[in-house]
């Protein structure tokens, strides 16, 4: 992120008037959808709101029909006592298809929520035209070492609430250049968004759903949708060697290092990501 990004300007207000999506009983999403032609969906990794995506998704949106939306019990989305599981957060990504008259789309997962692509694209693989996974928390053998973090990160914020939890996540996720060009002003302007996003329960439910589900990596050798890793070289789950190796394991797909990027590699560089994505949708609909 460039020293003069003016991030706390970030625009995070919902379209109030736009009408909600009914995926399941008593579900209803809230969404947004810009520009034409081949659907871009993007998954929300329990960090982010739909608004979020805006200024990191205009280039694609001059090209692709770009669809954002907030998970069920998350931002502007109907609020239930039970947090869903990975099943219903893939039966919404469905519903939201069909409310939205979607066929089939491209699925943009980021950190956590690429396991909720991984499992849409085996759950319902007509309905997934491409898969781009940006930070992936998959292993080579398994997802210890992702829960492990998150299981540290649920501690931090459980006992010292959540700007203890960011000044904790920061440093992991965000690259070393981004860090250092970005200094306070760069530290302090993502963190006002990310406060202004979240809320405590909101985070524990995320945290604490993103250390179940299958971690089998044998799983990956199912999805027969194209994929694209999108891999910082300063991730903090894999390196760049270990990037290409996770693609190997999926049938159809490969692995694009981001250079000084970290686990969340849109944020380090817009322009280059949504490239990549646009790059990859491209070639991805040509082969069709």
């Amino acid at each position: 992120m460039p020293a003069d990004d003016e991030q706390p300007g970030t625009d995070l207000s919902y379209h109030e008037d736009t009408p909600r999506i009914r995926t399941r009983d008593g579900v209803g999403l809230y969404h947004e959808s810009r520009g034409t032609g081949t659907a871009l969906v993007f998954l929300n990794n329990f960090f982010l709101t739909s608004p979020f995506w805006r200024e990191y998704t205009e280039e694609l949106a001059g090209h692709h029909r770009v669809v954002t939306y907030d998970l069920c019990n998350h931002g502007a989305s109907s609020r239930h006592d039970r947090e869903p599981t990975w099943e219903e957060h893939a039966a919404d990504v469905v519903g939201l298809l069909d409310g939205l008259g979607i066929e089939s789309a491209h699925l943009i997962g980021t950190s956590a929520s690429t396991q909720l692509a991984r499992d849409v694209a085996l759950a319902h693989p007509d309905r997934v035209r491409g898969l781009v996974l940006a930070g992936p928390v998959f292993g080579l053998t398994g997802m210890r070492r992702h829960r492990q973090l998150n299981r540290s990160w649920l501690v931090t914020l459980k006992s010292e609430g959540i700007a203890a939890l960011y000044n904790q996540i920061y440093p992991e996720v965000i690259s070393g250049r981004m860090n250092e060009d970005g200094g306070t002003p760069g530290f302090l302007g993502l963190r006002e968004s990310f406060m202004a996003m979240n809320t405590l329960d909101q985070l524990v439910n995320g945290l604490t759903l993103a250390q179940q589900g299958d971690p089998d990596p044998a799983l990956l050798g199912r999805v027969t949708a194209p994929t694209l890793i999108a891999l910082g070289d300063d991730d903090i789950l894999l390196s760049p060697g270990r990037g290409h190796d996770l693609a190997a394991l999926f049938p159809d797909a490969r692995c694009q290092i981001m250079p000084n990027a970290g686990h969340v590699p849109y944020l380090d560089d817009p322009e280059g990501f949504q490239g990549l994505v646009r790059k990859f949708v491209e070639e991805t609909e040509s082969r069709v």
